[in-house]
Parts: structure tokens; sequence; C-alpha cells
């Protein structure tokens, strides 16, 4: 029938897309149902008939489960799940950064810059805001910082 292949014709075509889509954009699982579309696209322009026969709804069950499977296992392999980094204020004890905001003896009010973090921090003395400083102690969600000293040559 005329019908069936326009119609297997648009499924194969919507396929194609959206693996485009899946290629150009990892992520959007439109993997799963491009594969299916194909699948009976391709069948329905072939077999007279299939679109309304029995065959059509447990073909697409047998693909979508592979399908879904496969790319689940390929996206595990592509991108194996990780912890999200966190920085805790012990591991900065040690390193350097700016102050982005003048830091006030025994308050918390200053900022520093330490690596791609702000923290806040206190000191003892008064730091002006773009003064090199490193960290000596940490106290919950703020540091404790001492200006460094440049060394010349």
């Amino acid at each position: 029938m005329e019908w069936e292949w326009q119609i297997g014709l648009i499924f194969v075509i919507v396929g194609v897309i959206l693996f485009i889509v899946e290629v150009a954009s990892p992520g959007f699982f439109v993997a799963i149902p491009a594969s299916v579309l194909i699948i009976l696209g391709a069948l329905g322009m072939i077999l007279d008939g299939f679109f309304l026969s029995m065959w059509s709804p447990i073909v697409a069950i047998g693909v979508t489960v592979p399908a879904f499977l496969g790319t689940m296992y390929a996206y595990k392999r592509l991108a194996p799940p990780q912890p999200p980094t966190t920085t805790v204020g012990r591991s900065l004890v040690g390193r350097r950064g700016i102050v982005d905001t003048d830091i006030i003896p025994n308050t918390i009010k200053g900022k520093v810059r330490i690596e791609n973090q702000t923290w806040s921090a206190t000191s003892d003395h008064y730091i002006p805001k773009d003064t090199l400083v490193e960290v000596v102690q940490s106290r919950g969600v703020h540091v404790i910082v001492r200006e460094v000293q440049e060394q010349g040559p």
C-alpha cells in the first residue's frame, strides 16, 4: 500500500533527524525513539500491511528494550558518574589567594579568592584588597589568612 510506504519513510526521516539531534547534543536520550522509528519505518516500507498487523507493536517493544539498554550502557561508558567535587576548608591550608574584599581583623566580612572559589576570611590584622595571602587555618566556612611577604631575588 502506498500510504504505508509514505508513513514508513516519514518514520525513517524523523528517526534520522532524532539521531542527528542526539549526536549534536548528547543527553536528550532521543536515540531510543530514533532507533525504534527507523526500524519500524524500514519494516513498514518493506512489508505490506506491517503497520496494521500485530507484529508492529511487538517489534516496537522488541526494539525499544535493547535500544534503551544499549543507550544506557553507552552513556555509562562515555561519562561514568563521579561524586561532586567539594572543597573543605582544611584542604585550603597552605594555599594562596587574592583578597577580593578588605579583611578586617576578627570579622568574617573579608573575602579571599582561592583558585576559582571565594571564601569568607579573617586575620589578626587589616589586609587590603588585591593582597596575596596564604591560608593558615580554617574554621567552618571561613578561613584565617596571613599576608604573604614577597621575597626578592
